[in-house]
């Protein structure tokens, strides 16, 4: 009890410290006996939604005049230094309020107020001889303006027919969006956008217009009566007060000189495809390596036509056909500015190549299309050195420290087809530092071989969408070794054939044939083990599988704040469908369906960022084979704990749901699931940055745990039961400390044990009051010594991991 008074004051007098510091500012080169700007307050007032004046609080704040501004500079992360304050001058009161009265404006606001303004920099705070002030500005926006009607008039039929057609899918929701600049100046580049794919070459935001009028229209009606002349135009006044709206029109820009107007006519013509060249070997640098140039002197390449494409080239190091069939630019059809950076994005993404630039050439209706593509380095070969670190114990105590080698040849043209070899060698070790146990815990090794094709093959012809790209066909090949000493080895060799394809944000991935075999030597200790957790023995069966995959990823953007990222992810496997239904397979492969479905939110600020996270796994063993027993092979269940999962746990030592089997068990305590539900939060934040290196900060929680899908009565507890779904979840809190040296990020986490189902006392929930770094609830029986000792539990975990968790 001693220990955790100490440590808990300790911990107070620090927290307490850390808030002093983080509000210390330190004024430097400041005028002596002169007043000058020590801080900047801006409030938003008036009848506005929270979101609203907090995203104008700050976008304001970058608007106050440079000599009525006090620039603030945070160093260490846990101060703030102000350097040179200008001299306090009321005169640049003025300006500061002209400043964000333009931006307002731009932002639909009209009827602005600045109540107090007079009286906002007093009064003065004299600290030893500075004489600080404190500038704070009230403003009254006022009603936003609304967008009462969006209309079309570009001086081209067939331009305000598409404008019409597609004015459905417009930002702007007249009688609902606010007025702003930037709102226009979206709704401009949607509109260049659909022109430009509707044949519209040369068409820019420069040749359009937007003519916006909040005039109201009943003042133009006659009136011979001048004092209802006058009543219309104060209603008119009082009406754009109360609720104020605008009409917005979209008109082009043409010239008033009859002469220039001819020459701006081009940009409002439809445009074809034409000639199409190609020039895959353009070089770095020299003659042969500007675009310019090597048009201009082409004759010294050679060229080869097919149809309307011409590949022009010295050492013909790739196949024409690698270049025409990702090519989505047909001769004659109308110009499609999606159809050419999707032509463009294959050629980046095919690997082959590691720059891609263009030319266009226009004749009369029709565009010659030029593409300059420059060779990556055919063959290449790195190295890569993995470090990880999980413990249970407090300053090195049975510390887990992994470490593997990774060797990765690549080639990048494979028989002149623009197909990638990746040939990756991994050999790693995991060592264990706890007394009780040798040191080298265990061994692993992979060889993989993998072929990447840029074209979706099929021993059938099958029609290909015009809307999807990145298409792939891939053959993968790949044998490993693993050994945990004493405990087992296993033997795998596993080979697939599969399909990559993406459809906008969507990445979907099918692998029809997917073949893993798998040998098992179970060693003694795992024998021992098994003996005396006989459960054990179902999840290290081992078998056959020839299974399916299939998987989706879509990534996308908050509507209203792009900086916010989505992702979400669903996998789905099944293996025996069809080769189980025969009696020659049935008893030698794996029947299973697993699905795994998982949701990522990242909410990005200035300094810091909000990640969540969600997922949800499950695999049901359907089989009637006696010898797999009836969970999903232990290389397919899920694992929780470690450095990206349930962070106050070491690797594979959460679950199984509140069973106490491996937390009691003295040798062997690896836990696998066939289920699986976590979710995650962390707050990040910057604490500081020296040079090239970001130092950051995280708080954050983990929820979740595993379990089995069928009961084990020996295993109490380890079943999936909704009923038990409280009791069961396991709850982690921690922080940590992130390097991030832009290239790599190393983080440090650690996390308590705030609910840990198997903890006996208060259901599971920590007591802070009686805090212990180890729990000491439950002792066990060596098999050795014959003694009762408790089993390494620790109520904390400090993880070592390679960027983010999630």
């Amino acid at each position: 009890m001693r220990f955790t008074f100490l440590f808990l004051r300790t911990l107070y007098v620090l927290l307490v410290l850390s808030c002093l510091l983080f509000s210390c500012t330190v004024v430097k080169d400041y005028p002596v006996g002169k007043p000058f700007v020590y801080n900047n307050i801006i409030n938003i007032t008036g009848n506005l939604d929270k979101d609203e004046k907090k995203r104008l609080t700050n976008e304001l704040s970058t608007y106050w005049d440079d000599s009525l501004f006090a620039r603030k500079v945070q160093q260490f992360g846990v101060r703030y230094v102000l350097k040179k304050p200008p001299v306090f001058d009321t005169a640049n009161i003025s300006r500061t309020k002209l400043f964000m009265t333009g931006y307002l404006n731009t932002q639909g606001y009209y009827n602005i107020k600045f109540p107090g303004l007079d009286s906002s920099y007093l009064p003065f705070d004299t600290v030893d001889n500075q004489i600080r002030t404190t500038i704070t500005i009230n403003i009254d926006p006022g009603k936003n303006t609304i967008i009462d009607s969006l209309s079309f008039h570009l001086n081209n039929v067939y331009l305000d027919s598409i404008s019409n057609d597609f004015k459905k899918y417009s930002i702007i929701t007249p009688g609902k969006t606010p007025f702003s600049k930037q709102v226009i100046a979206n709704e401009l580049d949607r509109l260049v956008a659909l022109y430009r794919q509707k044949g519209y070459f040369l068409i820019s935001r420069e040749n359009l217009i937007a003519e916006v009028d909040t005039t109201d229209l009943s003042l133009l009606a006659i009136t011979l009566d001048p004092f209802e002349q006058a009543q219309k135009i104060a209603q008119a006044a009082e009406k754009r007060k109360q609720n104020p709206t605008s009409i917005v029109d979209i008109q082009s820009r043409m010239e008033a000189d009859s002469s220039l107007a001819l020459a701006d006519s081009i940009y409002f013509l439809q445009y074809h495809v034409g000639h199409i060249y190609y020039y895959p070997e353009t070089e770095r640098y020299g003659l042969l390596g500007n675009p310019d140039s090597l048009i201009t002197h082409s004759n010294q390449l050679t060229q080869t036509d097919i149809e309307n494409y011409s590949v022009l080239y010295k050492k013909k190091l790739f196949r024409s056909q690698v270049l025409s069939e990702h090519t989505f630019q047909p001769f004659g059809a109308l110009y499609n500015e999606e159809s050419f950076y999707k032509t463009l994005n294959n050629f980046n993404q095919m690997g082959a190549w590691e720059r891609v630039d263009y030319r266009t050439i226009v004749h009369n209706d029709t565009v010659d299309f030029h593409y300059f593509l420059t060779p990556a380095k055919k063959q290449t070969i790195s190295f890569n050195l993995e470090a990880s670190r999980n413990t249970g114990d407090f300053l090195s105590s049975g510390n887990l420290i992994g470490l593997a080698l990774n060797t990765t040849y690549i080639n990048r043209n494979v028989w002149h087809r623009a197909i990638q070899s990746t040939t990756a060698l991994s050999n790693g070790v995991e060592f264990n530092f706890s007394q009780n146990n040798s040191l080298l815990q265990t061994i692993q090794s992979s060889l993989t071989h993998t072929y990447t094709f840029p074209r979706i093959i099929t021993p059938f012809k099958i029609k290909q969408s015009g809307k999807t790209d990145a298409l792939k066909t891939q053959l993968s090949l790949s044998a490993a070794y693993s050994e945990r000493k004493d405990y087992f080895r296993i033997r795998s060799f596993v080979t697939g054939w599969g399909y990559s394809w993406r459809k906008k944000n969507v990445l979907w991935q099918y692998r029809p044939l997917n073949i893993e075999l798998y040998s098992l030597d179970k060693l003694p200790l795992l024998d021992s083990a098994i003996l005396v957790n006989p459960f054990l023995k179902t999840s290290f069966n081992t078998g056959s599988i020839v299974s399916q995959q299939l998987s989706f990823s879509l990534t996308y953007n908050d509507k209203h704040k792009s900086s916010n990222s989505n992702l979400i992810r669903v996998s789905l496997e099944e293996s025996g469908a069809l080769l189980g239904r025969f009696s020659a397979f049935r008893d030698n492969i794996y029947q299973y369906i697993k699905l795994e479905a998982e949701y990522r939110k990242l909410i990005s600020r200035k300094k810091s960022a909000i990640a969540l996270r969600a997922m949800g796994g499950i695999g049901y063993n359907y089989g009637s084979a006696d010898k797999f027993g009836n969970t999903l092979p232990f290389y397919k269940q899920f694992i929780a704990g470690g450095p990206n999962s349930m962070r106050a746990w070491g690797l594979r030592l959460l679950g199984l749901g509140s069973s106490l089997v491996s937390d009691t068990s003295s040798s062997f305590r690896d836990r696998y699931g066939d289920m699986q539900l976590e979710a995650n939060a962390e707050y990040r934040f910057t604490l500081a940055q020296f040079s090239s290196v970001k130092i950051g900060g995280a708080l954050f929680t983990d929820i979740g745990n595993l379990w089995n899908l069928h009961e084990d009565a020996l295993a109490p507890g380890s079943k999936f039961s909704l009923a038990n779904l409280g009791k069961d979840l396991a709850i982690g809190v921690g922080t940590g400390i992130r390097f991030d040296f832009s290239y790599f990020l190393i983080r440090v986490d650690m996390g308590f044990k705030l609910k840990d189902p198997v903890r006996s006392a208060n259901n599971g929930w920590l007591n802070i009051a009686d805090f212990t770094w180890k729990n000491y609830e439950y002792s066990v029986k060596n098999p050795t010594t014959g003694k009762y000792s408790p089993p390494t539990r620790n109520n904390y975990a400090i993880q070592l991991g390679i960027g983010m968790p999630f």
